[in-house]
């Protein structure tokens, strides 16, 4: 799984934690999808400008 699978996990995991009301798995668990999107933004980002300047 790449990681924008993982932080789509996390998120949902997040929601259903919302929904029954267990705050503090909610924040971590929110906290870590925001995390790894992040990551997964900025390798993208890494990725397509060498991508770029290869051709």
């Amino acid at each position: 799984m790449n990681m924008l699978q993982w932080a789509a996990i996390f998120f949902i995991i997040a929601i259903v934690a919302a929904i029954f009301g267990f705050g503090g798995i909610v924040s971590a668990a929110a906290g870590i999808a925001k995390v790894l999107f992040y990551i997964f933004l900025v390798l993208f980002l890494i990725s397509l400008i060498t991508g770029r300047l290869r051709r």
